[in-house]
Formats: structure tokens, C-alpha cells, sequence
């Protein structure tokens, strides 16, 4: 049955008022009242705003095609065009509407806690910790912007830059979801740069690299198959909790501790189906790389408070069995993770490439004494050493949880203010000396200490 004049001008409606209704998406920048030190980087924001312009001009396009085919069929008598053809057409826009709706709740999401009285300023600050944690020397790879944001519950999360967002496209930055319970302490930047380093990990090809490695060992004899075939299904959260501890040292463990200290069902189960390791068995591993790249005693202190919460006595023997031989090549695993030189990183180690070893215990205990006699030396210190730092002083008892706070609050919000002075100071200089961006200038926020 052709379309009919009626059902033509039904759907040719419907489609202006999907037009109409798109144009009420306007960018972000016209719509978030933030204050200017909550408000995103502008890489991020270009890139965010670019990727809905884009998905936003695509629909237009497709809705003026679907029109222009409307009319043309609905005028020709001849046609065979049908009004179900017609409906299905129109279906098929209104589900890559409802995409771009989507991907635009994806980022109000996020965008929108900027707007929360302090906590905005703080995201801003969270971000320039993750930059931190992500950067490493020799532009090994060009890192993504990463934006964060709260949500309930105990677990972090990230949606990786580069993937593909709901109904087309990829992803311009790389969303990082921390549970709003962590607000603030040490903690949070376990969360944080856990999820970096599966970040990390994809712009380095890490967990491929190390795959068939992993693989080798599963032919070392009757038992050790199985044990090795579940490191290499876990090895993508080791190897982000690999990359946390490498940023920030103790304060990584004590962070893990928190989030999966849970009811003893839960510490001690084995799940086929999640990539997460044993929540004992992490915690474990988490303490033996800790040894392997920062040796200190604080680590086999961790591991047996950790033990003494989580007594392994009672378990069903197959279950003792099966986590005391994962138990037993923990070592070849740690050792392999701490050798491995991955093609990215031109022959280095992920432990060379971030220089570990100028973040050893005595190393940040001494530096959280100097800080302590001249507080203004922290706030020139790159985040995740001040992280590391900090983590260092807490588990060590020379910190309290109430200064943790405190102080924290103030170093989020100083990097949000000198990531804004700085950005704000740089276009200002192009547009009055037509300097390139890329030129270094005197940074006026590195002269405001927040007291």
C-alpha cells in the first residue's frame, strides 16, 4: 500500500519535531554553571563538545535525507513506497535520537557535579591527578583527557577514551566514575589511579604483551595450568593495581584494602566470569609487587593484618588447595610483571618508565618531614607524589585520617586554581604578545600557595 498524503504528513511532522527537539541540546558551555576552577580542562571540553557537534550534525543530516525521500515518494504517484517502509525509516532516526541523547546524559552526568559547591573544584583537582598518573616520559603515547566523577557504591570504574560510545562513535576523553564514600582521603587516589591504569594499560598494549607470557607458563605440569590460566583471565586488574601501586605506593594497598573489604562470602569467592582476582589473593598480591618494587617491612605487616581479618581455616579443602597454589607462583608472576619490558616502552620497564625508585618509604617519609617544616614545598610537588607521599605518612601513623582530610581538600583545590591560572594566563599572553601556545611561561598560580 503506498504511503498516502496522511501518513506522509504524520511522519514528515514527526521529523521537524525531532529537529525541534535537537536544537534544544545546546553545548555545555552555555548551559553548566561552574565556577571557572571546576570547570574542565579545555582539551576535554573541546573534545566533548566536538564529538556531540558532530553526532548532532550527522542526525541532521539524516533527518533533512529522510525528508527530502518523503516528499519525493509521497509526490509520485508511481511510487511503490509503502507507509510501513516509511514508519521504518523514521524508527530508525528516532533510535539514533535517542543515541545522541544518550551520549549527551553520558557527559551532563559528569559535567553537571561541577556545578556542587566544592566538590566541583575537587573533580577539577582529581583531574590533574590523573593527567599526573598518566603521563610518563619519552611521549611514548598521546594521553587522552580524563575527566572524574562521583557516584554511590564502593568500586571506581572508567570508560575508556578511544571505545566506542553508545549508538557510533568513540569516546573523546576517558571518564573516570570514583565512589563518592572515598571523598577525601588517601584512598581516593587508589580508586583513581587504578582506573588510570587500565588507561595506561590500553595506550601501552600491556595486558596483550603480556598474554602470551602467561600463556607460556600454563605448560608447566599438572596444576599449574589452571593457576596460570586464571592469572592471565585477572591480569587486567593487576595490572591496573600494578600501575597504582607504582604511582602511589602504599596508599594503593591501603585503598584496595578498603574497597574489598567485604563479608568473608565475598573475600574468599572465586568467580569464573569476573576479571577481578580473589579479593584475599588481590590484597596479597597487591602487598608482594609493593615488596618487589618499594622493599620495606610495612608490607608483611599489611599482609598479616590482612590475614588476620581473613583467615583462610575453614574454607572446603579444594578452595585451600587451589589459593595455595595460586599462592605459590606469586612470585613468578611478580617477578614477570616487574621485568617485563613491553615494545611500547622501547626496551624499558613500567617501573623504570615511572621511577620507582624515587619513591622509596624513607624516600617519601623524609620528604613528608620537610613538607611539615615548610608546607609551601607540597603544594610545587606533582600530585600522585604527594599522594604516595601522604599514603606513606598515614600508613605509617604520622598522619591522621582528619589532617588527611584537611589538607587534601586544600591540595585539590590549589591544582584546580593553578590548572586554571595557568590555562587562563597562557591564552592571555597569545592574545596580547601573538606567542604560540606551546611556548613556556611564568606560571602565576605556582606563586599562590593555598593556606
Amino acid at each position: 500500500m503506498a504511503i498516502g498524503a496522511y501518513a506522509a504528513w504524520m511522519l514528515a511532522q514527526e521529523a521537524r519535531s525531532l529537529l525541534t527537539r535537537l536544537a534544544r541540546l545546546e553545548p555545555f558551555a552555555l548551559i553548566e554553571p561552574t565556577v571557572l576552577a571546576a570547570a574542565l580542562m579545555p582539551s576535554a571540553q573541546s573534545a566533548i563538545e566536538s564529538q556531540l557537534v558532530q553526532g548532532r550534525r550527522e542526525l541532521r543530516r539524516m533527518v533533512a535525507h529522510f525528508q527530502s525521500w518523503l516528499r519525493r515518494e509521497a509526490a509520485d504517484g508511481a511510487s511503490m513506497a509503502t507507509a510501513a517502509e516509511a514508519q521504518r525509516r523514521f524508527t530508525f532516526l528516532r533510535l539514533k535520537f535517542n543515541a545522541a541523547l544518550t551520549q549527551f546524559d553520558l557527559f551532563n552526568e559528569v559535567i553537571t557535579q561541577r556545578s556542587e559547591h566544592k566538590t566541583g573544584v575537587w573533580l577539577a583537582g582529581l583531574d590533574i591527578v590523573a593527567a599526573d598518573a598518566l603521563a610518563l616520559p619519552g611521549e611514548v603515547y598521546q594521553a587522552p583527557p580524563v575527566i572524574c566523577y562521583l557516584d554511590r557504591g564502593p568500586g571506581a570504574a572508567i570508560r575508556r577514551a578511544r571505545t566506542r560510545l553508545p549508538g557510533g562513535g568513540d569516546n573523546p576523553v576517558a571518564i573516570i566514575r570514583l565512589p563518592r564514600e572515598r571523598m577525601i582521603g588517601s584512598g581516593i587516589a587508589s580508586s583513581l589511579v587504578h582506573e588510570v591504569g587500565h588507561q595506561g594499560a590500553a595506550l601501552l598494549d600491556l595486558v596483550a604483551s603480556l598474554r602470551p607470557v602467561l600463556q607460556a607458563m600454563q605448560h608447566g605440569g599438572s596444576g599449574a595450568v589452571h593457576v596460570w590460566q586464571l592469572w592471565e583471565r585477572w591480569i587486567s586488574e593487576i595490572v591496573a593495581d600494578y600501575w597504582s601501586l607504582a604511582r602511589v605506593g602504599v596508599a594503593a594497598t591501603l585503598g584496595l584494602m578498603g574497597v574489598v573489604s567485604l563479608p568473608r562470602v565475598f573475600v574468599f569467592r572465586l568467580n569464573a566470569d569476573d576479571p577481578h582476582p580473589v579479593p584475599w589473593l588481590r590484597v596479597r598480591l597487591s602487598c608482594a609487587m609493593g615488596q618487589a618494587l618499594y622493599p620495606h617491612p610495612q608490607w608483611r605487616r599489611l599482609e598479616q593484618l590482612w590475614l588476620s581479618y581473613y583467615p583462610p581455616a575453614g574454607l572446603p579443602p579444594a578452595q585451600q588447595k587451589l589459593l595455595a597454589q595460586l599462592q605459590a607462583s606469586m612470585a613468578a608472576l611478580v617477578g614477570l610483571l616487574v621485568q617485563h619490558r613491553p615494545p611500547a616502552l622501547r626496551g624499558g620497564s613500567l617501573a623504570e618508565a615511572m621511577a620507582v625508585q624515587a619513591r622509596q618509604p624513607a624516600m617519601l617519609a623524609q620528604l613528608f618531614r620537610s613538607w611539615s617544616l615548610a608546607p609551601g614545598q607540597m603544594y610545587q610537588a606533582t600530585p600522585t607524589l604527594v599522594f604516595a607521599v601522604l599514603g606513606q605518612a598515614r600508613a605509617s601513623g604520622t598522619l591522621s585520617p582528619e589532617d588527611e582530610s584537611e589538607l587534601l581538600g586544600r591540595l585539590l583545590s590549589h591544582w584546580a586554581l593553578r590548572s586554571t591560572l595557568d590555562t587562563s594566563e597562557l591564552c592571555a599572553d597569545v592574545v596580547r604578545h601573538g606567542r604560540q601556545p606551546g611556548r613556556s611561561l611564568p606560571s602565576l598560580a605556582s606563586r599562590l600557595i593555598i593556606h
